[in-house]
């Protein structure tokens, strides 16, 4: 027996998890990350900064049918497609809709249901829908526990010193430090720099912690 794709809610816990009657044929998994660029006087190209991560989504089609399904009454297809759809309807006790986690062999997802669209295919004598195609999309939940554990962030010190070497630019600076050409403005702050561009040969650089705010304006510069 094939095995079904199944969704079950999770926040709040909502019994136990139901199956299509259809399985999918493809399936989408979207994961992008935000970029800033920022242009550097004397390069090339502009220097990418990494912004955050958006949100993943999963995408799929899913059909239901009360008209060729032998083993099932010829109803409203609505009365199935309503299991789906009333995803988006909010929780009494979370003030929300509800998290539910999609499970298909190979494939888990956690997630919410933000769209659905359904495109009636097949009507009985009475005008009754007996098959539905329901195009869905759902956003990944990521509890902040676990977001944390994942992202394994940690707050890097950076405060130290740079003595400065004959033709040095912040960029370079900024790169040997902190790991990014781009996080080069909380040094030029910190040490009264106007133009990042002109460096003596010789002497120390503070190069602060990030991140870092501005003394003057409170501003926090990365």
């Amino acid at each position: 027996m094939a095995t079904k794709l199944t969704i079950k809610k999770i926040i709040p816990a909502g019994g136990p998890a139901v199956s299509v009657n259809f399985n999918p044929e493809e399936y989408t998994l979207n994961k992008d990350n935000n970029f800033a660029s920022q242009v550097i006087p004397g390069l090339s190209a502009p220097l990418l900064q990494y912004v955050h991560g958006n949100v993943g989504t999963l995408d799929m089609e899913l059909l239901f049918d009360t008209y060729d399904t032998p083993d099932s009454a010829k109803v409203d297809v609505r009365t199935k497609t309503a299991v789906i759809t009333d995803l988006l309807k909010i929780e009494s006790e979370t003030h929300a809709p509800p998290v539910v986690q999609l499970s298909w062999s190979s494939l888990q997802f956690t997630g919410v249901l933000t769209k659905a669209s359904q495109k009636f295919l097949l009507f009985d004598p009475h005008g009754t829908p007996v098959r539905a195609r329901l195009n869905v999309t759902f956003q990944e939940y990521v509890d902040p526990e676990r977001q944390a554990k994942q992202d394994n962030k940690q707050t890097a010190d950076f405060t130290k010193a740079h003595e400065l070497t004959q033709g040095e630019d912040l960029w370079a600076i900024a790169a040997e430090h902190y790991g990014n050409a781009a996080l080069w403005r909380p040094i030029a702050i910190a040490n009264g720099l106007d133009d990042p561009s002109l460096l003596p040969d010789s002497g120390r650089l503070i190069v602060p912690s990030l991140p870092y705010r501005d003394p003057e304006t409170s501003e926090i510069v990365n």
